[in-house]
Order: structure tokens, then C-alpha cells, then sequence
């Protein structure tokens, strides 16, 4: 194993939190490196590419999409390798104190620390399933909205009840012909402000209601013309004929990262790293930071996200060089930010003078 192959710190998740522990970890002067499981950087954001997000204080809502690019960004400012297309199904802690991350195409990388942020896990949608035939698969049964411009003056019909479900209801509300929201339980799972503004829009809300059956059209590609809807309580059936579907059911869950690592990891639900404020894990040199970690107060924000990936890297440094100091401010001194700072000076003083 030679020397120059052992990064400082490996970043497991190319999200939120990876992305913002990239570029900490780079204002701290490590060598980093970042390991992604999908082509692209972005992690689960870019699932919702134009939700709007406004829980960064102090930041004007922007899009998804807006905040990938920003944070992609920031998060190779001091150029870390970043490594795509790479699954990493376990590490182990070798007697020297070097983690070796095996990745499921063989490939071996190593790293003096290393950050877990990999959110939930790898995340794939939980299919729409008809009771006898299983999954279903139709052209116009979507898992994510991708852009609400492909919904527009069409009749929609989402399924489920929690805060993505009801934020594309909301969203799609103002463009769709008409939108439908049905829930199997009785009252929605969501933000209380989001919930309020759903059940006073046009959005027709329908609880403790399931999706029984579907009728397709006999072209050879499969389109879900009407979707057969039956009351959970009273067993009433209610026809309506659809452009378009979209579920949010949830996710199944790949975690096999967190279950094959050893030393073992702590864990919650066998989901979830159980860690503290500072993002240690009851593995020495193992931190963790954003969805996948939880302790005592712990809230589910990108910018706890951002919190957590700054805590996990300052201990990290202080790890590799206990002399280091606790916390690094972000200071405008580091010539990458002064570069960085130049440049958004030059467009603000030409947007002011193309404004005269």
C-alpha cells in the first residue's frame, strides 16, 4: 500500500452533507477524497429537483436543482478526487489504523479517516404494487417529479401522505388540471404550514384510501388510463380516469455499508448511525454526518446537515494531527475563497452597470 494512495479523510455520499465535508475538509487542508454511488453528484437532491427548499436560514428559497449546482460547487473548491459510479459495500479498520473501503467493483481505497454521509442509504423507490400482479410498470407512473412542466393541464393523481407528497401537491396544484392526493391513513404526515395550505387549495385530499387495481390501455406502450380507488373503512370503490401517477411510498433501503463494516458499528433501527453532536461513531476515526446519523437532538435540515459535516471534519483533523486547532473558521483570507469572493464581485458590478 503505497503512501500516496491514503487520503486524509474519504467522504462516503456525494450529497448535502458530503458535499459541504468536502469543502471543509479542504478549508482544513486535507487530502481528500469524495466516493459517490450514482453517475452525478447531488445525492437524494436530486430527486427533487424543483421542490423548493427553504430550510437554509437566511437564504431566499431556490430549487433543488439550484441548490445541487451551488453546492457541487462549493464542494470542489479545493479539488478533491471524486470518485463516481463506485459502491462501497463495507471498510475495516486495519491494526495500523488505516480504513480500507471495499467497493462492490473490487476496487480497494484508503483513507487515515473517514466520513459517513451517505443520507438513508441508497435509495430505491417502493414500487406501486397491484394486489396478484405485483409490480407495476406504466409510462406514466412517475417516482419523482423531475419537472412540473410535464404535468401541466393534466389530471394527477399522487399516492401518499408525507411531506414529498404533499409538496408536490402543492406545487403541481397551480399548473395541473386537477390534482388528486389519496392517503391510506386518515390525516396527512407532513408540515403543519404545507398540510394547512393543501387542505384549503383545489387539490382533492382522499384518506384512508388505496390504490386497488388499474385499467391500462392495449397500445404496445402501457399507459394507466383509470385508476380504481377503494375506501379503506367502508370498502367504496371511486373510478378515476388519469394523465398521470405519481407514488411516494417510500424507499427500500441498501445498507449494507453500515452492516459489513468492522469494527461493527452502532446503529439505530439497523438504519441509522447512532453518533453524537460531533459526529464520532463508536469507531475511532469513523465519523458520520447528515440523514444517516442520529443523537439527542438531532434535526433533519440541510443545514444540520452542514453542521454535522463541519463537526465530523474538524474531529477528523484532529485526529490525523492532535496539535491541529478544535474548529477552523471559513475565512475569506484562503486564496481559493478570495478567488471565489473576486469573482462574484466582478458579476454583482456588472449587473449593477448593465442596471444604468
Amino acid at each position: 500500500m503505497e503512501q500516496n494512495n491514503i487520503f486524509d479523510v474519504t467522504i462516503i455520499g456525494g450529497g448535502a452533507a458530503g458535499l459541504f465535508a468536502a469543502f471543509y475538509s479542504g478549508l482544513r487542508d486535507m487530502k481528500t477524497k469524495v466516493i459517490e454511488y450514482k453517475s452525478v453528484l447531488g445525492g437524494k437532491m436530486r430527486v427533487y429537483p424543483e421542490k423548493m427548499v427553504w430550510d437554509v436560514g437566511g437564504i431566499p428559497p431556490i430549487t433543488g436543482a439550484q441548490l445541487i449546482e451551488q453546492s457541487i460547487q462549493q464542494g470542489l473548491t479545493f479539488d478533491p478526487e471524486v470518485v463516481l459510479n463506485e459502491r462501497i459495500d463495507g471498510l475495516t479498520k486495519t491494526d495500523d489504523g488505516t480504513f480500507v473501503l471495499k467497493a462492490a467493483s473490487g476496487q480497494k481505497h484508503y483513507s487515515k479517516t473517514v466520513v459517513i454521509a451517505v443520507g438513508s442509504g441508497i435509495l430505491d423507490p417502493k414500487k406501486i404494487q397491484i394486489q396478484g400482479k405485483g409490480d407495476y410498470e406504466a409510462s406514466n407512473i412517475h417516482y419523482a417529479v423531475e419537472t412540473l412542466k410535464d404535468f401541466k393541464d393534466k389530471t394527477v393523481i399522487i399516492s401518499g401522505g408525507g411531506n414529498t407528497a404533499i409538496d408536490w401537491a402543492n406545487e403541481l396544484e397551480r399548473i395541473c388540471k386537477k390534482v388528486y392526493l389519496i392517503y391510506r391513513k386518515e390525516a396527512l404526515d407532513g408540515h403543519e404550514a404545507m398540510i394547512k395550505h393543501l387542505l384549503s387549495s383545489t387539490v382533492e385530499f382522499m384518506p384512508e384510501t388505496i390504490i386497488s387495481n388499474l385499467k391500462t390501455n392495449d397500445g404496445e406502450q402501457t399507459i394507466v388510463e383509470q385508476v380504481e380507488l377503494t375506501k379503506q373503512t367502508t370498502g367504496e370503490k371511486t373510478f378515476l380516469d388519469v394523465d398521470e401517477m405519481i407514488i411516494n411510498h417510500g424507499y427500500h433501503r441498501d445498507t449494507s455499508l453500515l452492516k459489513n463494516s468492522r469494527p461493527a458499528i452502532n446503529l439505530l433501527d439497523d438504519l441509522y448511525i447512532k453518533g453524537n453532536v460531533n459526529g464520532e461513531t463508536s469507531v475511532n476515526g469513523l465519523y458520520a454526518a447528515g440523514d444517516v446519523l442520529r443523537f439527542d437532538g438531532k434535526l433533519e435540515l440541510i443545514a444540520g446537515a452542514y453542521q454535522d459535516a463541519a463537526n465530523a471534519v474538524n474531529k477528523a483533523k484532529h485526529d490525523i494531527k492532535p496539535d491541529a486547532r478544535t474548529i477552523a473558521m471559513v475565512s475569506t483570507h484562503n486564496d481559493k475563497l478570495k478567488a471565489w469572493n473576486r469573482e462574484l464581485m466582478d458579476e454583482m458590478l456588472d449587473d449593477s452597470n448593465q442596471s444604468f
